[in-house]
């Protein structure tokens, strides 16, 4: 009888995930059939909208199902931006370029390159203005490069300084009896400290402030170029928050003109020469990205290959949003023995993570670069084990605000003794061997186990250490100096030898195609993540079922403790050891 049970619950099982597939394959062929259809007409006269909401990773990603060879390409990646708006600059379709409201993800160094490919945008003679109902700091950075700037009668410009806050969690697990046992390497690696005490050790005070106060310089810097107004003045702004209301902003020459949205456009139809009951032609940025497919007029054999590490190192196959040595490793060795492609660029944007997975990244590179030049450029971030995977690079760039350095690992391992005791369970083992148990968490964790892990954590520190000492040439005393999980930004790790240049993703690129003695060149983009079609089906099943339960909490406990929630899970859920940067940086 349970044999046949079985059988026929195996037959039901087939059938159903071949009702799946097929309803799957339909799905992906209308839209296959929708996205070949789609085209994007660009007007003469029209402007482009740069609505960058939907924009949160550097790049979009190709992906690809491996069990009927379908394929998909992401357009909506940081990169693909870029590369638009460079392409308007000689599309005589294109009068210039409209920041209307513009709410993004993104991050400083990230805002940055947007802000670098706007002024050279101007330079063609095309306009740049921007609007807004009330300017966040970090929009008001990116749009301060526009020709002209408004404001709504009843906006503001939250002007006011670089603040990060960090939640101290020590008395909670006292509290609630589940404590996060950490074993770390290095007195500034704090990715653990709130589980350590109640508040800010004066290393991380000392670090966060250092921190802060270099991308704040950075980022007026920029504010004072393009808004001629010294960087006293903008500090002084910012300290009595002297873009509270539109007329002091006009006042201190924040914003240009104090307007409603439909003067705005008004004046965009006097810059163009449009009458005023006329529609201005706009063009969203996501859709003139479509529209610029296959215009490209470089005919030119030789290749760089851009491999786009960003996310958190985990291993495995990883995705957009994740880094794996599967993806990664076969890009490096891809690009490697493509006789087109004539030097590497990898874009890391990364907090770190798996220290394992680190360093088996960090051997592809190094045999990748006994072939072919390996240039890096930072994003964001290539903290810790993102600093990991380019520390043995021929060359590295970094952005003025980037976070980088964060040398140093760490082991976060959850213990529920305490709640185990409060409700009255009580955890027996019986062992052949001294260290047959291994690690229970319903036990204190044992001396020579600590001990062990420790161990680890060391050894792991000390190769993290050497890889950056012969990435760097430098001794290991050097390294160790400015290692020991401190954080560093772009700029700071300049002078302390941890990067080469600062500069963009496009500097770098051009670095790799003169250091390769390539003059004319196209891009090729990496990676390409590979999934199969049951892992499709899972993922589609599971990503509604785990929407829905995401907003219900969200919607329970708001976006802010989730995220807490997220970060908290995500530690107890770690495994190995972890080259972590030492916090979630939300610069406010």
């Amino acid at each position: 009888m349970n044999f046949l049970k079985n059988v026929l619950a195996t037959m039901v099982g087939i059938i159903l995930f071949s009702v799946l597939s097929f309803f799957l394959l339909f799905i992906v062929g209308i839209a296959v059939s929708a996205s070949s259809e789609k085209k994007v007409s660009v007007k003469n006269n029209s402007v482009i909208k740069l609505d960058l909401f939907a924009v949160t990773n550097d790049y979009g990603g190709k992906t690809r199902v491996t069990d009927f060879e379908f394929s998909e390409k992401n357009n909506d990646g940081l990169i693909d931006v870029l590369n638009a708006i460079e392409f308007a600059k000689s599309d005589s379709s294109i009068k210039g370029i409209s920041i209307e409201n513009n709410a993004s993800m993104l991050g400083i160094a990230q805002r940055k390159a947007i802000r670098e490919k706007l002024i050279d945008f101007k330079k063609t003679g095309k306009f740049v203005v921007a609007y807004s109902d009330g300017y966040s700091q970090s929009e008001y950075y990116m749009n301060s490069v526009a020709d002209t700037i408004y404001l709504n009668p009843m906006g503001s410009i939250d002007f006011k300084g670089l603040a990060s806050e960090i939640l101290y969690m020590k008395d909670l697990q006292e509290k609630s009896g589940v404590k996060m046992e950490v074993i770390r390497h290095g007195k500034y690696k704090s990715a653990v400290e709130p589980f350590l005490q109640q508040t800010m050790s004066e290393e991380n005070r000392e670090q966060m402030t250092e921190l802060l106060n270099s991308i704040w310089d950075d980022v007026i810097t920029d504010i004072s170029k393009s808004r001629n107004i010294s960087k006293d003045s903008l500090n002084y702004i910012a300290t009595n928050l002297e873009g509270r209301t539109p007329e002091l902003a006009l006042k201190n020459k924040l914003i240009d003109k104090i307007a409603y949205f439909d003067e705005y456009e008004n004046g965009m139809r006097k810059a163009m020469n449009i009458d005023k009951d006329k529609d201005i032609n706009k063009v969203d940025i996501l859709d003139y990205v479509t529209s610029t497919f296959g215009k490209s007029k470089n005919k030119a054999k030789d290749r760089i290959a851009v491999i786009v590490a960003q996310g958190e190192i985990r291993g495995g196959e990883g995705s957009v949003n994740i880094i794996g040595e599967g993806s990664i490793n076969r890009a490096l060795k891809e690009a490697r023995i493509n006789d087109k492609v004539k030097a590497i660029v990898l874009r890391v944007n990364s907090p770190g993570g798996s220290a394992l997975t680190s360093d088996i990244i960090w051997r592809e590179i190094e045999l990748t670069k006994k072939v072919k030049p390996v240039i890096v450029s930072m994003g964001d971030m290539a903290a810790s084990g993102g600093y990991y995977i380019a520390c043995n690079a021929d060359r590295i760039f970094a952005e003025p605000s980037t976070i980088t350095g964060s040398i140093g690992v760490f082991g976060v391992i959850p213990n529920f003794k305490g709640v185990a005791d409060k409700i009255g369970v009580n955890a027996q083992v019986v062992k052949t061997h001294e260290n047959a148990a291994g690690y229970s968490v319903f036990t204190e964790m044992d001396p020579g186990f600590k001990e062990t892990i420790q161990e680890s954590i060391v050894r792991v520190y000390d190769t993290f250490v050497n890889r950056v000492a012969a990435g760097r040439n430098m001794t290991y005393d050097q390294v160790h100096e400015i290692a020991q999980g401190r954080v560093w930004t772009g700029t700071m790790a300049l002078e302390n030898g941890l990067v080469d240049e600062l500069g963009g993703l496009d500097d770098a690129i051009a670095y790799a195609a003169e250091k390769a003695g390539v003059s004319e060149y196209k891009i090729n983009y990496y990676p390409e993540y590979e999934i199969k079609l049951r892992d499709l089906v899972r993922g589609i099943i599971g990503v509604n079922a785990k929407e829905v339960q995401q907003e219900a909490i969200i919607q329970t406990v708001g976006k802010e403790n989730y995220e807490l929630f997220n970060r908290v899970n995500y530690l107890k859920e770690t495994e190995g050891v972890q080259a972590m940067l030492p916090y979630q940086l939300k610069i406010q």
